[in-house]
């Protein structure tokens, strides 16, 4: 089959989104709002994003680094706690915040204030739940015992299955999903059930971590899998189930802190976001499946209208910048200084 030289897209949004603040975060937004209509932002900041007032004022912070002439909106997320309100919950969807955000106590980048035990959060959930607001999970345990390679895995069976059990209706985004296991859950799972998948776990596998040396731009937590989960990812993003859709879970650094004995997790894709899916989903032989799986699938899931203006990606050699302007720093993407051959124009 030939490949096309062009691709019309409906206009995609990121459904798992790092931002950062400040002068960080208005260095960012204009690669996502360039690319994306909207995106979901993660609540991660220090200190974390917790109430409906703080998600407003992030919100405003997020628009007045939008540059002029493009349209991108911020959906914003609270980040739950072991002691978070039941009425943050309907102030939250009065103020047009759409999810609530598990994180696990330690499991990733600024989660020290994380759920310690679901069972603290019962209540919240079911006003959540009442009111329709998404439950975007970070899928993984924390248990010292368990192999970090298995914490998804152990998520599902010891966290995820009794949750959804106990609240069947609730909508769970299982976010930046890694493992054969997760992407079988979700397929088989009914219609509460969504799951995004990052660039860089369709196009990497755990290998790519360690060549040529320790490649700290490739770490991101959940940590890259075995060849096996990689393939049984592209499989389920280019299926075409509804339930699985995109997110980048692209997520700022500064290079000196990636570049540290103890670095940073997450990779930097926004630069470049679309066309690394455009690659991964070319190499699957399925391009034809990219527009539904970036556009359609997660507006559809979160209740949302699909975008109606469109972009183009073209076959175009171009080199990813090896830096960026990072606030007072300088960042590095994913591919930083290699050729892509998709652009979008």
């Amino acid at each position: 089959m030939t490949t096309p030289t062009q691709l019309t897209l409906t206009r995609p949004d990121d459904w798992h989104l790092h931002l950062r603040d400040g002068a960080a975060m208005a260095s960012v937004v204009p690669a996502t709002a360039q690319q994306f209509a909207r995106a979901i932002v993660m609540p991660n900041l220090h200190p974390p994003v917790t109430t409906a007032e703080q998600a407003v004022a992030y919100r405003d912070r997020i628009r007045a680094a939008v540059p002029a002439g493009l349209k991108f909106e911020p959906l914003m997320v609270l980040y739950l706690t072991d002691n978070t309100p039941v009425d943050e919950v309907k102030r939250a969807k009065d103020a047009g915040v759409v999810a609530f955000k598990l994180y696990p106590a330690g499991a990733t980048t600024n989660s020290d204030a994380g759920v310690t035990d679901l069972r603290k959060t019962h209540k919240v959930l079911e006003a959540m739940q009442r009111e329709g607001l998404v439950f975007c999970v970070h899928g993984e345990v924390t248990d010292s015992e368990v192999d970090v390679f298995d914490r998804e895995k152990a998520f599902i069976d010891d966290k995820l299955i009794p949750l959804r059990r106990d609240f069947p209706e609730l909508k769970v985004a299982f976010e930046h999903i890694t493992t054969k296991e997760a992407a079988q859950y979700v397929s088989e799972a009914d219609h509460f059930v969504g799951a995004t998948i990052t660039p860089q776990h369709l196009l990497y596998n755990r290998n790519a971590i360690f060549m040529g040396g320790v490649r700290p731009h490739y770490y991101c937590l959940p940590i890259l899998k075995r060849e096996e989960h990689r393939v049984a990812l592209v499989k389920a993003a280019t299926s075409g189930d509804p339930k699985f859709f995109l997110g980048t879970d692209s997520a700022p650094h500064a290079s000196h802190l990636k570049e540290h004995a103890s670095g940073c997790a997450g990779c930097y894709t926004a630069p470049c976001a679309i066309e690394l899916y455009a690659e991964a989903f070319e190499a699957a032989g399925a391009l034809d499946k990219l527009e539904a799986f970036a556009s359609f699938h997660g507006p559809d899931y979160y209740g949302l209208p699909r975008n109606t203006d469109a972009i183009t990606l073209v076959r175009e050699d171009w080199v990813v910048p090896e830096e960026l302007p990072f606030g007072e720093t300088v960042i590095k993407p994913l591919r930083g200084g290699e050729t892509l051959r998709w652009k979008m124009r």
